[in-house]
């Protein structure tokens, strides 16, 4: 029996890495094209957008490892099948319940490769990915992350900002304005700051801090207009979307809101994703062994991996929204995050039912 579990993982390895050299060939090919429409921007050259999509890879692994694995197993279980070689196996005595005991242990290594990268590879990766493109192509704006928050150069202005709010608003913000000879003109702290027009934000509750040759002004008022190159899109990179920040990142974060009584739905249902996402891979590979059954009976290899392919992507658009739709109605993190890997089991357990009681 050992030898066939073997035989059986050597199957599906194969074809899980088959099929996630194919996807992850078409969404680099995907995001190079994207990038060709802004290449020539600034230091924007061809070099940086190969090195653009070669970082963004990691994250493509992550997100595209259940697909991967639903559809890898069931063409290597079909392909098994057509060959008589599923046959064989259960006619050597393996029962339904000894085959998901090693689909289960076939699914392990994956389940803690897909927990690392998730984890240590993909959140630096895509970060240093947007920063690259950033500082390529525009040249006038650097940003570093520190405890106190985002330090931003912006012209001759350094701007500290502590938090970037899921609205793209600015929470806590300080604007060190200097003159051409590098002298500190005037600090500008304000409590929040909106997006309105591209070059211009509204900060609210500002208090002005001026430094002039007669001494030192201090002008207070409720909102004040201010110039900047800056974009939400520019502090994203360095404070990233709660998808492609770690678990552990995401606990202190929440744990930072809830202090602070602020909304923590999102960063939460992001959280329990980054927990319960790599253990959908088991639920993919339960989804797939009654496919084996019915190419049996039905024909059609391409047919059973076409399947596949739109099951894996509904589980991954449809993931999505819900986890959506939790963060805007505030639903139970742990529930909006589950939901479609639990949906997506119970669907395998009865299909794997139904298959048997035939």
């Amino acid at each position: 029996m050992n030898l066939l579990n073997r035989y059986l993982a050597r199957e599906i390895y194969a074809s899980i890495a088959l099929v996630f050299a194919a996807l992850l060939m078409l969404f680099a090919f995907l995001d190079f094209i994207h990038e060709l429409s802004v290449m020539g921007y600034g230091k924007y050259s061809l070099g940086y957008v190969l090195l653009f999509v070669i970082l963004t890879i990691p994250g493509h692994i992550y997100e595209l490892f259940p697909v991967a694995v639903l559809v890898g197993t069931i063409l290597a279980l079909v392909q098994m099948a057509s060959r008589s070689e599923l046959t064989i196996y259960r006619a050597s005595g393996a029962s339904t319940a000894q085959m998901l005991v090693a689909l289960c242990k076939i699914a392990l290594p994956m389940i803690i490769i897909s927990f690392l990268c998730g984890e240590l590879l993909a959140p630096p990766s895509e970060r240093m990915a947007q920063k690259l493109r950033l500082q390529a192509m525009n040249s006038q704006v650097s940003l570093q992350a520190f405890r106190s928050g985002v330090w931003v150069k912006d012209d001759h202005s350094f701007v500290n900002v502590k938090s970037v709010m899921p609205d793209t608003s600015l929470s806590d913000i300080d604007i060190y304005n200097f003159d051409q000879t590098f002298h500190l003109q005037t600090i500008v702290s304000a409590r929040r700051a909106s997006y309105v027009e591209p070059g211009k934000w509204m900060l609210g509750e500002v208090l002005q801090t001026s430094f002039v040759k007669s001494g030192v002004t201090i002008q207070s008022a409720q909102t004040q207009e201010w110039q900047s190159a800056l974009t939400p899109g520019i502090l994203s990179v360095m404070l990233v979307v709660p998808e492609q920040m770690s678990a552990y990142d995401l606990y202190k974060y929440a744990a930072h809101l809830k202090e602070n009584k602020q909304r923590s739905a999102r960063y939460e249902i992001a959280m329990w994703n980054k927990l319960v996402y790599p253990f959908a891979l088991l639920v993919m590979m339960v989804l797939a062994l009654p496919f084996a059954s019915y190419q049996r009976r039905s024909g059609g290899v391409s047919g059973m991996v076409f399947m596949g392919i739109v099951l894996g992507l509904v589980f991954h658009f449809t993931g999505r929204l819900v986890a959506s739709l939790g963060a805007l109605n505030d639903w139970y993190p742990l529930l909006s995050a589950t939901a479609m890997t639990g949906l997506f089991l119970l669907i395998g357990a009865v299909m794997l039912w139904w298959v048997e009681r035939r």
